[in-house]
């Protein structure tokens, strides 16, 4: 083995050829050329004296040596970018690239609102949205895979992600316009059973919420009659609007997309309020992107979404 010296650059392209098993999609992700690629992974093996890929063709396999490397090798390639993060933050220069989690509903009327704000105070940090579903995006907050979520539900370890309670919104029932329970003051609980209604799936925020809010008056969800179950919260908007039957939704999709064709009918003693949970991952050291992003999102006043 030569010195004791490793190159950040090789062991960035170690680690992203480990991840791809290719040269030429490690080349692309890196803005390299195949050749720089495969020389750095060349220099590196020939630096610690072991072989990290076996090459079979246009087959590419990690070794045993790789297998013991690449965690180490992720760890410094990472503390690396960190350190430069924090440098720019000192110089008031936040720069970084940030992964964000969260449902179809926060990707289409919290997140855009958030991210242009950020961006006007850090303009070179650029976000990443990944819309999935809850429980995959708690698993990856988890495992550090993305910085920060946005999620009705906080279940995980204290050990590995922070979550604030950030907003809180009305799930209302709403009902096509010309539906005879708009014409009342308030209708009663046990009348839900005779109404047909979309649902969300199980699982999901507003379903859980919507449950716990009906069990206190003892109406089963699992009893209605459901015709249409979507895991979107604006197909069951249009589908109300539409007269397929009644949805329990956010009252803020409500007003963003068919504010005037549906209306909101009341359940007496009914108010189902869904909290939504701003977390992050704490598995891994925060750069400083993600520490002006934490900072920036809880100082901003959320009546911001009222608008």
């Amino acid at each position: 083995m030569g010195g004791l010296m490793l190159s950040v650059h090789q062991l960035s392209a170690f680690v992203t050829a480990a991840e791809t098993l290719s040269f030429t999609k490690t080349a692309r992700r890196l803005h390299l050329t195949q050749s720089s690629v495969s020389q750095q992974i060349k220099a590196l093996e020939t630096h610690l004296g072991v072989e990290l890929f076996l090459r079979s063709g246009r087959t590419l396999s990690v070794t045993d040596a790789g297998h013991v490397l690449l965690p180490m090798a992720r760890e410094i390639v990472e503390n690396s970018v960190r350190a430069a993060e924090r440098m720019e933050l000192m110089k008031r220069e936040v720069h970084g690239h940030l992964i964000v989690g969260c449902n179809a509903a926060c990707g289409k009327y919290i997140l855009p609102i958030l991210c242009t704000k950020f961006h006007q105070r850090y303009p070179l940090v650029r976000i990443s949205c990944q819309v999935l579903p809850q429980d995959l995006t708690l698993g990856r907050l988890a495992e550090g895979k993305i910085h920060f979520a946005f999620t009705t539900a906080k279940e995980l370890d204290p050990g590995s992600a922070e979550f604030r309670l950030y907003l809180q919104e009305r799930l209302i029932l709403a009902a096509p316009k010309d539906h005879a329970w708009l014409k009342r003051k308030e209708i009663e609980p046990e009348e839900l059973y005779e109404e047909c209604f979309i649902m969300r799936e199980p699982g999901s925020g507003p379903y859980v919420n919507t449950k716990r809010a009906l069990a206190e008056f003892g109406i089963d969800i699992e009893k209605l009659n459901v015709l249409l179950e979507t895991g979107a919260s604006e197909a069951i908007a249009l589908a109300v609007q539409e007269g397929l039957g009644l949805g329990f939704i956010s009252k803020r999709i409500v007003q963003k997309i068919c504010r005037d064709r549906v209306g909101s009918v009341k359940v007496r003693g009914l108010d189902i309020i869904q909290n939504i949970y701003f977390g992050r991952q704490i598995v891994r050291p925060a750069s400083g992107a993600q520490v002006a992003f934490w900072d920036f999102i809880l100082g901003l006043d959320t009546s911001i979404f009222d608008t």
